[in-house]
């Protein structure tokens, strides 16, 4: 487990991971769509997609031509019982996580 969570706070710890993430809230993408906001190559952003999905916050999946990319949540609960062994922290708020992504977005920009 301490593997995963590693991965997961890796893929966290990027600006451009976090914002693809805001992205996917809304709703499945294309790779390409994906990429579109980014001032970088698309060789780039895969390998940022790559990450999440290593760390199985995205999965990914061809459809047709197409390589569409997924929000995975589930990840993040092993990451949200290891902070609540802390006693300081509650189990991730989904909402909350959301709200954070967001506002992660708008500093970035």
């Amino acid at each position: 487990m301490s593997h995963a969570i590693d991965l997961v706070f890796a893929a966290l710890a990027d600006p451009t991971r976090r914002e693809i993430l805001t992205m996917l809230l809304e709703d499945d993408m294309a790779v390409t769509d994906v990429a579109e906001p980014f001032e970088m190559s698309l060789a780039a952003i895969s390998k940022h997609l790559h990450i999440l999905t290593r760390a199985g916050l995205i999965a990914q999946e061809k459809r047709g031509r197409v390589k569409w990319c997924k929000l995975q949540m589930h990840a993040m609960k092993d990451v949200s019982v290891w902070m609540e062994s802390f006693g300081q922290f509650e189990t991730v708020n989904l909402d909350a996580f959301e709200q954070f992504l967001e506002q992660q977005t708008i500093q970035i920009k």
